[in-house]
């Protein structure tokens, strides 16, 4: 048994005010009858009655919430669940066991029979139980005896009390308002006489203040009706469900009606009692022809009694008394006539020339709940029904026709060519051949069996039909087009052969009746899954192209051949998207899901759809996916001249599985890993294939002149064009001629009309991370490039936040993250912003066949030493004043704006950041203010002390994103006598400045520039790295440390970063560890998540 559950906070079951609870109370479900089934401390059974239909619902409350459960079909706070809260907020002995004060209290009540109401531990001696909706308290010990035990001789030895006052008790008086001359009821109370009547004094009692007194939904109601009818105004009453609320009459009080011809005031001798009842009574009438008159006599039916009509009197608008019982008159045509009895008499003579009109505009008119017997016409004989087949030509059917925003829903039996509302008491009259009229018997047994059908199929029916005023059922349009229920209602209807009219004349409806049916089968294609997709509505087909394009739309329907539209369900708009956002090409009757997607191949479809050779594809993917021993090793042609180690062996087996899958990858090897050895690797076994189209390597500038020596060293028979200069393209230059073409992003940019014409076996990013903007020109350039397949190459797949890989990994597998909406939506906001493990877990499981990650501490078990470690360099005096003034006027700037200002505005708060980061460098790199000092820079200071102490034992490079403050850097070096060499993007030497570092010993010192620096550089010679300012991207200065930590690096590596304290610095470190945090989370296992972003609550908290 399934059960949905709904969670309410903040109830609090120890307040004694029922107020309180009103907010969660649903007074429209009190004819639910809701029954406890077991109770212990801060949980609930019970069972709820609707329909004759029982459902079980489960309250449990742990603070602050409130659980409920249910196992009704329905989602959500359904209605059995908040007629069981409702219930249990009007039960005093319910509340105890959800408020441990309400317990202990009727607890000691009950101990104190047994004087044992000071006891600490009273459940010892008392267990508990729900019995016949009421807490009883149950001794352990039998044996134990109370003193109310002996009142049975206390009642038979004791004389008795004389009563010092008369007790009053309540009633009900049924009355006229005195000016506006409209029913009235009040609750009154008064002494009573010994037989039991009241006497005077008669005084009204408040019936609002009882209201939120009451131990039950049924009281409540009573005394709300009670209440609304004692008001000599009444607005808004539901008039028949409120008298219908009295008549339930919950607390057993007595009625009386009162005789206001005698007097306007209630007292004793103005009121009768009576008996207040509900039983509706059936009105016939009886139509006799008498000479030129038809004679009309009429009767109402009252527990099978047959009263006149012209017998009985309409009191106070809405009742008959009969006797000394008061009946209800709901239906206002039954008053009418009542009425028109009571002036005329025994009966209404009509003459036979207005007859026809009598009949048309008046029996006509009530005969759908008036029973109309006609004396002089006759039965059907058995030759008349043959005739006109009336019982042979029986058909069962249900008319739809709208009334505003409802359907209503009118059930009728044809018998013969004459149509019957099931519901009315309507005749049906024949005329045979011989022009004789006859009456022909309704077949009461198969129409209730209509009607028994539609009772089952909604809850609202059987509350119409206990209302009785209609011929008819009705449903919201909303409802009624719920397809979780219109659709099975329909397929019941045609089951139990009911004929449905007048649906496709609907107010814009052209819904098709019949469900839809789904066939799917998956086979296996060369580079694809083809899922052969059959969708059906009865006897129409429906093309995918068609249905994706509803689905696209979120429409819950679709059009089909016949100009109808089928009703597509939500969970096919669910199941159809995911079919789509999986494929690659969609056709009318299957889709292609690339091979790639393997990975969501079972999570799409059932066990039972895939064919065999796909469920065997799957297995042995996973297998060599998850094992790369598993994988095919690959010999290393003579062409490569090198060795590999184990992990780039493994490597290369990685790229050749999935060029044979033709999969695109990312190799994400930290730095020093030797992506680059893999790659010259993986091309060489390329060409020994026989793969003669050229491959396009796209780099950074920084990077040609270490790929070149690469090349020239591992492949030195590659025949390499590297695109670079004004003249690098001529006209009729052969790409083909060449194994690898080499060029920039840049250049790219500029020369892409002419390379998009070509077709290259593999286009390869290096660095990739440079196309992670998809908005970005770059972005929409690379994938404007024609190849057979794609390779991307980074050590750092996430720099800031997950959306870093939507471009990346879209360019290597187009399709695998969806559009960027979707992954954002599905992916970045609830990884970055919410920490959603699942979606985390979901995006690892994606990505993972197609990225490759070793970490150094992986796989370089003999890598020396990594020590990181903070130099705080305290500003000087000059130097913190000048700050102090910069983040007073920065802070002041946002404090000024809100929040959407600042993100329309991000190039100031960028400026003032970088003028505050450069600050903590020094203030000299303020070019253009007039607040500089002469020395002012405690960092170049310490930098300076550092270099001395180490220049003799150890070679160092100085990273800084400011080229200024590496010149102050360099002024202040050269006036200690210290060699130093510098690198920044301006630099045209780049190769000899490397080497000379690399090879001179007298030169101990290299100033980088981080972004001329971060890439492409191996300076291994030095062990020592101070990075001078900190960069909000981490990965970045990871680089730029991995430029010296990596392969062939033989001693011990310290990074050192230089923070200026109790300034932005410090939170930059701080965002560093999350930005880390979502890289490794993703990529790696474990870590919390976080996200930078420019808001005013972050900045507030950058500046302190």
């Amino acid at each position: 048994m399934e059960f949905h559950q709904y969670t309410l906070t903040d109830i609090d079951f120890t307040k004694v005010s029922r107020y309180s609870y009103f907010p969660w109370m649903d007074l429209t479900l009190a004819h639910f009858q809701v029954n406890a089934m077991e109770m212990e401390v801060n949980q609930a059974t019970f069972q709820v009655l609707e329909n004759y239909t029982d459902f079980e619902v489960m309250i449990i409350h742990t603070l602050p919430t409130t659980a409920v459960f249910c196992n009704c079909p329905q989602t959500g706070f359904c209605r059995h669940q908040k007629a069981a809260l409702s219930k249990l907020f009007t039960q005093e002995n319910w509340l105890a066991f959800f408020d441990h004060n309400r317990y202990q209290h009727l607890l000691k009540k009950v101990a104190a029979q047994y004087g044992l109401e000071k006891e600490s531990s009273l459940e010892n001696y008392f267990s508990a139980q729900i019995k016949a909706g009421k807490l009883e308290f149950l001794l352990k010990d039998k044996q134990l005896t109370s003193i109310d035990d002996f009142d049975l001789v206390e009642e038979s030895l004791a004389p008795k009390a004389k009563t010092t006052a008369e007790q009053h008790h309540h009633f009900v008086v049924l009355t006229r308002n005195r000016y506006y001359k409209n029913l009235q009821i009040l609750l009154c109370q008064a002494p009573m006489t010994k037989s039991g009547l009241p006497k005077n004094p008669i005084s009204a009692s408040e019936s609002q203040f009882r209201i939120w007194q009451s131990s039950s939904i049924e009281e409540m109601q009573f005394y709300t009706a009670v209440y609304q009818f004692s008001q000599a105004v009444q607005q808004d009453i539901e008039i028949s469900s409120s008298l219908k609320a009295i008549a339930k009459n919950p607390l057993h009080l007595d009625f009386y009606l009162h005789d206001y011809e005698k007097s306007d005031n209630i007292t004793a001798s103005t009121l009768s009692p009576i008996q207040f009842n509900l039983n509706k009574g059936d009105i016939k009438l009886f139509i006799t022809k008498k000479g030129a008159f038809y004679a009309i006599q009429g009767e109402i039916h009252i527990h099978t009694i047959a009263y006149n009509l012209q017998d009985l009197v309409v009191l106070l608008d809405h009742f008959i008394l009969i006797k000394n019982q008061l009946f209800l008159i709901e239906n206002k045509f039954h008053l009418k006539l009542i009425r028109l009895f009571g002036n005329k008499g025994e009966q209404l003579l009509i003459h036979q020339r207005k007859f026809e009109e009598f009949n048309r505009l008046f029996l006509e008119q009530i005969a759908h709940s008036v029973e109309l017997n006609f004396k002089d016409i006759p039965k059907a004989s058995k030759p008349q029904l043959k005739e006109n087949l009336y019982y042979q030509d029986m058909q069962p059917l249900l008319f739809l026709e709208e009334s505003e925003d409802f359907v209503n829903l009118i059930p009728v039996m044809r018998y013969g060519e004459v149509e019957i509302p099931i519901l009315s008491k309507r005749n049906i009259f024949g005329t045979d051949s011989k022009g004789i009229q006859f009456l022909v018997d309704r077949k009461r047994e198969a129409e209730t069996k209509v009607i028994s059908l539609l009772l089952k199929q909604h809850p609202y029916f059987q509350e119409q039909m206990d209302e009785g005023s209609f011929q008819h059922f009705y449903l919201h349009r909303k409802y009624f087009l719920d397809s979780n229920w219109f659709l099975d209602a329909f397929d019941e209807w045609q089951h139990q052969g009911i004929q449905i009219i007048g649906f496709n004349t609907l107010r814009g409806n052209k819904l098709s009746r019949f469900k839809g049916k789904i066939h799917v089968e998956v086979l296996s294609g060369q580079n694809w899954f083809n899922a052969n997709i059959q969708v059906k509505f009865g006897p129409k087909s429906v093309s995918l192209k068609k249905l994706e394009k509803a689905v696209r739309n979120r429409s819950q329907f679709i059009t089909l051949d016949d100009g109808t539209q089928g009703i597509l369900p939500q969970q096919w708009l669910d199941k159809f998207e995911t079919y789509f956002n999986a494929a690659e090409s969609i056709a009318d009757d299957f889709i292609e899901i690339p091979k790639y997607k393997f990975n969501e191949i079972d999570q799409l479809f059932d066990q039972s759809e895939l064919d065999p050779i796909v469920l065997a594809e799957l297995s042995t993917l996973r297998k060599q996916l998850a094992n790369f021993s598993s994988l095919s090793e690959v010999q290393v042609p003579p062409t490569f001249v090198g060795n590999l180690r184990p992990y780039q062996q493994q490597g290369l087996q990685w790229l050749h599985f999935l060029d044979g899958l033709n999969f695109g990858g990312c190799l994400a090897d930290d730095m020093g890993l030797g992506k680059t050895i893999q790659i010259l690797a993986f091309l060489a076994t390329q060409k020994a294939k026989g793969q003669s189209a050229p491959t396009l390597l796209v780099l950074p500038t920084t990077l040609i002149f270490n790929w070149r020596h690469e090349i020239q060293q591992f492949l030195p028979s590659f025949q390499t064009l590297v695109l670079d200069g004004p003249n690098r393209i001529e006209k009729g230059m052969q790409f083909e001629q060449y194994d690898l073409v080499l060029i920039s992003y840049h250049n790219l940019l500029t020369d892409i009309n002419m390379l998009k014409k070509i077709t290259f076996n593999y286009v390869i990013l290096d660095e990739s991370q440079q196309i992670k903007n998809p908005d970005s020109q770059r972005y929409k350039t690379v994938n404007l490039l024609k190849s057979r397949n794609r390779i991307i190459l980074t050590g750092t797949p996430i720099e800031n936040n997950t959306m870093d890989l939507y471009a990346q990994l879209s360019f290597i597998v187009p399709g695998l993250l969806g559009s960027k909406k979707y992954f954002k939506d599905v992916y970045t906001t609830p990884i970055d912003t919410f920490h959603d493990r699942k979606r985390k877990k979901m995006l690892k499981e994606k990505i993972k066949p197609f990225i490759l990650r070793r970490t150094k501490q992986d796989v370089l078990r003999d890598l020396p030493a990594k020590n990181e470690l903070v130099l705080y360099c305290e500003m000087k005096t000059a130097q913190r004043r000048i700050y102090d003034l910069y983040e007073k006027e920065f802070r002041d700037f946002i404090s000024a704006k809100d929040g959407d200002e600042i993100k329309k505005s991000p190039m100031h708060v960028l400026k003032g950041l970088t003028k505050l980061r450069q600050i903590c460098n020094s203030s000299k790199l303020l070019q253009y203010e007039d607040l500089t000092t002469a020395a002012d820079s405690a960092k170049i200071e310490m930098l300076i002390e550092q270099i001395q102490h180490k220049k003799d034992q150890h070679k160092m490079i100085v990273f800084s994103q400011f080229v200024s403050m590496l010149n102050l850097i360099k002024e202040a070096l050269d006036k200690q006598g210290i060699r130093a060499l510098m690198l920044t993007g301006q630099s045209k030497n780049r190769g000899k400045l490397v080497n000379d570092f690399q090879s001179d010993k007298d030169i101990p010192v290299f100033l980088v520039s981080l972004k001329a620096g971060g890439t492409g550089l191996n300076l291994t010679a030095a062990d020592v790295v101070y990075l001078v300012d900190p960069w909000w991207n981490p990965a970045v200065e990871q680089q730029a440390i991995d430029r010296i930590y990596r392969m062939g690096q033989q001693k011990t590596v310290t990074a050192v970063r230089l923070i200026s304290p109790n300034t932005v610095e410090d939170k930059i470190q701080t965002l560093q560890q999350h930005k880390k945090e979502i890289s490794n989370s993703i990529l790696d296992d474990g870590g919390s998540l976080d996200v930078f972003y420019l808001d005013k609550s972050y900045l507030m908290n950058l500046l302190r």
